[in-house]
């Protein structure tokens, strides 16, 4: 009987696909192992093993596998199971999940490599130059690569030549698979066996009275041994004996020392032993067994708790509490500052119980991680991570903690599977039959609006920790102090007096400005001309530490022009700020002190973010001018004073969130004041303090926007009233993109009617050459999402069967919130 087995491969195809295997290979495979297999004519993939079968391909005739990969399976069945889910909800293909989930050390890459063909008499009058070329490098060079060739020929495309060569019997071509994973390997040494005798090892020491250095590293060693019965590191060798690793090396030459490697794991707490956690006080316990109570009835829960209410001790006791029935627990963050922060609390606590997984980790450091999850290691036990943790193997999950659940950053948007990682983590959770809770001081309207539904169970915390008043927030009009001339650059004097009296009693200062750069716009005097990306349809913004123009869309940058493109005038004004100018600015006014920044340009490496938050908690900052990293949930004990620098911007935004998300950045922005003894004070500067959203945010109010928000989403017909689906078409061509648009909308309305809005160009048409057009389907709530995503995809599939749409990608994008 032939056996086969379906394969997921990396890559954007809807279907999996079958290949043939042996009756050996199929009792040996199970779902969730990884095996080489060939795709196309060329091409090599790691796949991975769905289901095994003996049911024959009917349209073509199955391949045989190349090789496995693992002994045992990568990829647990109830992953696979949420893969599935994942590609059917988000609309798209499990091969695209698949290369989202697995690090990408795991999907190993094939390289065609060149031979020479050693029994074959090769005439060289018979090769052409280029065929010439190949063979004489090939004498020199055992194998090459096509990349090798490539460079060599100064040829994109060197198949035809490779093709003439087998031909002409001259080469031999395979394909070679490698794997990405290297284990860290950490040196040691110890004392060869030849040398463990008092005799031998006194006649060593006399020989190496000539060599000082050498004698020092033997004499060192051996005091490094009576203090602890440990391996010695080489490193910690050569340090405690103040020894080059070239002196080590001449000891290991000559037999004296012999090294050893150990595999060790990149990612390990090296902390002092556990403390008990603290105990909760009147608000938080009865939270706390609201929680428990609710979870008897809910498998989702809401937590509303205000800012610095102590939600992460609470959460603290409900991890306790999964470790002592012996489950994992998932602890989702929407930004890696978060983790910085929150890794050493939680390790305080649960020490090396806590693994951390997320993006600026090295491929690496996250395979160690994945088997540490899938091993069920006891030093995986608790999962803090950004989204893509919702990915990892998980084998025994009892909890699922969404911290700062309202957060955009949990939203996915390129490249697929555009998942939404908190519905995400609330069907893991599902499939784990594990409870999950949200939390946030201004939850989003869709989580609030589901509690209020009965979906989800509601608690609330309105006592900040320490019966710490809320912090007092006052609305600054900073078109009165224009008028007045009592602005400072962008400062007010009312923020000026107020960052000076909180220096001066030895506080700290955050000062927030959701723009990165020092000027978004550089405009001519004369003309009226700013420079543009010539790849996006946006000005360009001028960085000047670094003196550039840089666009935030593509990465194009140019150095600052010192005359106008298009008069020749010598008059730039830069328009608008940024935090590079709110930074100048403040050294300026507050010479004596330290400013910090804290935006995408100073958080770049891989420790970016706890450099500049370990500054601030150490009091080496004191001003700290930041974007919207520094709102979600960080803990600064010493800050005194938030100035909101310019609130219009965020309001003013064309988008149909933008007065609930302007509520929740200033709210939790407000948070970062007052959290110890002292009540906190926010300065929002405006050029309208009646603006409803300002007003709620100074009172705190969030029942209210809640209850207007919603009733203009119902006016509007806005998520969480009616769930909407996103279909953006992109092509360089701007006529091909339009008339494309035209179409699908036009094949949309016939089945959806009304609720389909567009096409329409955002209002940034343009990015990296590509031109946008999007559409937008309002699916009611008594319409099947299911029915209503099989008709798109069949409008999909008829929109790519036209020649000339073809080229044009389009992106689909479910509840694109």
């Amino acid at each position: 009987m032939a056996h086969f087995i379906n394969v997921i491969l990396p890559i954007p195809l809807e279907k999996s696909f079958t290949y043939a295997i042996t009756a050996a290979e199929a009792d040996f495979l199970k779902p969730g192992m990884r095996v080489s297999v060939p795709f196309g004519k060329t091409k090599i993939y790691t796949g991975l093993v769905d289901t095994i079968h003996t049911q024959a391909p009917l349209i073509y005739e199955a391949k045989q596998i190349h090789q496995i990969l693992d002994e045992q399976a990568l990829v647990t069945t109830t992953q696979l199971k949420h893969w599935q889910w994942i590609a059917n909800y988000y609309m798209c293909s499990v091969g695209e999940v698949m290369r989202a989930a697995l690090p990408n050390a795991f999907i190993l890459e094939s390289e065609t490599i060149i031979t020479k063909k050693e029994d074959s008499v090769i005439d060289d009058m018979a090769l052409d130059d280029d065929e010439f070329v190949v063979f004489e490098a090939l004498q020199h060079q055992s194998s090459l690569k096509l990349q090798d060739l490539m460079s060599i020929l100064d040829k994109k495309n060197v198949l035809p030549i490779i093709k003439r060569l087998l031909d002409k019997k001259v080469i031999n071509v395979q394909e070679e698979i490698y794997e990405k994973y290297k284990p860290k390997l950490v040196r040691y040494v110890k004392m060869a066996s030849a040398f463990t005798s008092e005799k031998k090892l006194q006649e060593l020491l006399e020989e190496l009275s000539r060599a000082p250095k050498q004698r020092e590293v033997i004499m060192t060693l051996f005091s490094i041994s009576a203090q602890t019965k440990k391996p010695i590191k080489v490193s910690d060798l050569s340090s405690e004996s103040d020894a080059s690793s070239s002196i080590i090396k001449t000891l290991i030459d000559k037999g004296v020392l012999e090294e050893y490697h150990i595999q060790m794991d990149r990612v390990q707490y090296d902390g002092d032993d556990n403390e008990a956690s603290k105990s909760l006080n009147e608000h938080q316990e009865t939270a706390l067994k609201q929680i428990s109570e609710t979870f008897e009835t809910q498998d989702i829960t809401l937590l509303h708790g205000v800012t610095s209410s102590g939600k992460t001790e609470i959460y603290v006791k409900l991890i306790e509490d999964q470790l002592a029935k012996g489950k994992q627990v998932l602890y989702l963050l929407p930004e890696i500052a978060l983790t910085t922060q929150l890794v050493d609390r939680l390790q305080i606590y649960f020490g090396a119980q806590v693994a951390v997984f997320h993006s600026k980790y090295s491929s690496n450091e996250r395979v160690e991680i994945w088997n540490n999850v899938l091993q069920n290691e006891a030093n995986a036990q608790i999962i803090l991570g950004a989204r893509s943790s919702v990915f990892l193997p998980f084998r025994n999950l009892g909890l699922v903690i969404v911290d700062e659940e309202h957060e955009t950053s949990f939203k996915q948007f390129d490249p697929a599977p555009r998942y939404h990682a908190r519905d995400t983590a609330i069907v893991l959770a599902r499939l784990f039959k594990a409870k999950t809770l949200l939390g946030s001081a201004t939850p989003s309207l869709e989580s609030y609006y589901n509690a209020q539904q009965g979906k989800y169970g509601l608690v609330e915390l309105n006592q900040r920790y320490n019966n710490v008043l809320m912090p007092d927030i006052e609305l600054i009009d900073i078109k009165d102090k224009h008028k007045r001339k009592r602005m400072k650059g962008h400062f007010s004097d009312r923020l000026v007096e107020e960052i000076e009296e909180t220096l001066a009693a030895g506080h700290q200062i955050i000062l927030f400005q959701n723009r990165r750069g020092f000027s978004p716009i550089v405009e001519c005097n004369a003309c009226g001309h700013s420079p543009q990306c010539p790849n996006c349809d946006v000005s360009l913004t001028f960085h000047q530490y670094k003196n550039q123009l840089r666009c935030h869309y593509c990465g194009y940058n140019t150095i600052m022009h010192k005359t106008c493109e298009a008069c020749g005038g010598v008059e730039l004004d830069a328009k608008g700020f940024g935090t590079e100018q709110i930074e100048q600015e403040a050294k300026v006014l507050f010479p004596e002190h330290t400013v910090g920044r804290m935006d995408l340009d100073t958080t770049r490496g891989k420790y970016g973010y706890e450099k500049i938050i370990t500054a601030l908690e150490q009091q080496e900052i004191d001003i700290l001018v930041g974007t919207q990293m520094l709102t979600k949930g960080l803990d600064f004990r010493n800050v005194k004073l938030v100035g909101i620098m310019n609130a219009d911007n965020m309001l003013n935004f064309p988008d149909f969130r933008a007065h609930e998300r302007s509520y929740q950045l200033m709210t939790q922005v407000s948070g970062r004041a007052g959290r110890t003894k002292e009540r906190g004070k926010v300065l929002i500067q405006t050029y309208n303090p009646y603006h409803r959203i300002l007003q709620q945010v100074s009172t705190n109010n969030y029942k209210q926007m809640f209850d207007e928000q919603l009733e203009d989403r119902f006016a509007f017909k806005y998520p969480p009233i009616y769930r909407m689906i996103k279909i953006t078409l992109k092509h360089k061509d701007y006529q091909k993109v339009d008339v494309g648009a035209n179409w699908y909308a036009k094949s949309l309305r016939t089945v959806f009617g009304d609720h389909v809005l567009g096409p329409e160009f955002p209002p940034v048409a343009r990015i990296r050459n590509q031109y946008l057009k999007n559409i937008l389907v309002k699916i009611p709530q008594k319409q099947s999402l299911g029915k209503t995503k099989e008709a798109i995809g069949k409008i999909n599939t008829s929109f790519l069967a036209v020649k000339d749409f073809r080229p044009i990608r389009v992106i689909l994008n479910v509840d694109n919130y």
